[in-house]
């Protein structure tokens, strides 16, 4: 929920005509967590659902099944060893997912944060408007790689003050974009309007123009990464740009870094991208595993949005959490600021937003274990948070007005 001034005045009720300024409450579209049933509901349930005049649809539907499965059993139990790993880490992991995720589903049915599907028969279609892409930020960061660039000295830090509403037409790749209110502050880009919660700030750029990130003066006691991992849906959708392993392992993650610093990277499931997370590219930060967590993505009743043996799509991500462990961490540490340790296997189970990426903020599940007014940053962000740094070539992509519906108006 985001407080906007937009600084309309009204005359006061006093004598001397004093003016107030109007302030508008947003929130996020609550229909964008509609998630009402399964993405992938099974086949059965699929042919109940089915009128008797979609008779012949069904048959086909059956034929096409019988087809597909008929080929994998030519296949019989060929599976290369990238579906043998994941197989077997599915397997450990199974019963925690399972088990775990089921006493935080009743307990949410209990509190109402859940409802049973009966519940909400409403009638409605369940159809949902995404709002275009008007704006399109990764090409503008790409547009602006060709301007001529800023020596290290321009390089710094725009501070959004009082009564600044709308910025226009910035230089945004080499800029930091401070939004240091309490209140949070619209601001237009390229025609298109974004809301900037409170306390915010955010450089938008692409890996290549990480500079003014560096040049800022900040380390970090958090940094939350989400990177564009390569697989064949994201080159066959064209949704995003994907990075190489090599590219990712070369980010200034130790130039960032404060020490005994807090690093959490989103994996997908694949295994040869875990692998190289806790293998090649932690050990290359000098940073120490010390935990995975799995965010677990159910429906607004409860179900897993996929099948939880689905040999395809998961029901569950995985992150990834560490510690730098450089040698200056000993001696920069202050012994009077303690925080607990890391625990392994912890569940986050929520429902997820219908949009694509967009992940769940983790400022109050990683509270604990980042000393008290630490400095935190995300990397390959697509929205931002308060009291966060955020960082990427699509960074305001959720933060666009049209994701954002007005609640009410007051002084």
């Amino acid at each position: 929920m985001c407080f906007a001034p937009d600084f309309t005045t009204v005359s006061g009720n006093d004598d001397e005509g004093s003016c107030e300024v109007i302030t508008e409450k947003y929130v996020f579209r609550s229909e964008l967590f509609n998630v009402a049933k399964p993405y992938i509901v099974p086949a059965v349930r699929k042919e109940r659902q089915q009128s008797n005049k979609n008779e012949n649809l069904v048959t086909d539907y059956k034929q096409e099944v019988s087809v597909s499965v008929g080929k994998k059993r030519k296949r019989c139990i060929a599976f290369n060893q990238g579906e043998l790993d994941a197989m077997e880490y599915h397997t450990k992991i199974r019963e925690l997912i399972l088990d775990g995720s089921s006493k935080l589903i009743q307990e949410g049915l209990r509190s109402g944060f859940l409802y049973p599907l009966v519940e909400k028969q409403d009638g409605s279609s369940g159809c949902i408007t995404l709002p275009l892409d008007a704006c399109n930020l990764s090409e503008l960061c790409e547009m602006a790689k060709h301007l001529p660039s800023l020596n290290e000295m321009e390089l710094q830090t725009l501070q959004l003050m009082g009564d600044d509403m709308s910025v226009i037409e910035l230089d945004l790749s080499s800029q930091i974009i401070e939004n240091n209110s309490s209140f949070s502050k619209m601001i237009t880009l390229m025609g298109q309007k974004y809301l900037l919660p409170p306390q915010s700030s955010f450089l938008l750029s692409d890996i290549s123009c990480m500079q003014p990130l560096l040049n800022c003066g900040k380390t970090f006691d958090a940094i939350v990464i989400d990177p564009p991992w390569e697989n064949k849906s994201v080159k066959r959708s064209n949704r995003y740009s994907s990075l190489s392993p090599q590219q990712i392992k070369r980010m200034p993650i130790p130039k960032l870094a404060a020490a005994d610093c807090l690093i959490v990277t989103w994996v997908t499931n694949r295994q040869k991208h875990l692998c190289f997370v806790k293998e090649e590219l932690y050990p290359s930060w000098s940073v120490e595993v010390v935990a995975e967590w799995y965010w677990v993505k159910i429906t607004n009743s409860g179900e897993f949005v996929f099948p939880l043996d689905s040999p395809h799509k998961k029901p569950y991500e995985c992150l990834v959490l560490g510690r730098v462990k450089e040698k200056t961490a000993l001696a920069l540490r202050n012994p009077d600021v303690r925080v607990p340790p890391v625990p392994d296997q912890k569940l986050i189970v929520s429902v997820p937003c219908v949009l694509h990426s967009h992940k769940p903020p983790l400022t109050e599940v990683l509270r604990d274990y980042i000393k008290p007014g630490g400095q935190c940053l995300e990397l390959f962000a697509r929205n931002l948070q308060p009291g966060w740094m955020s960082w990427g070539n699509e960074v305001l992509k959720f933060q666009h007005m049209d994701y954002f519906i007005a609640l009410e108006s007051g002084c």
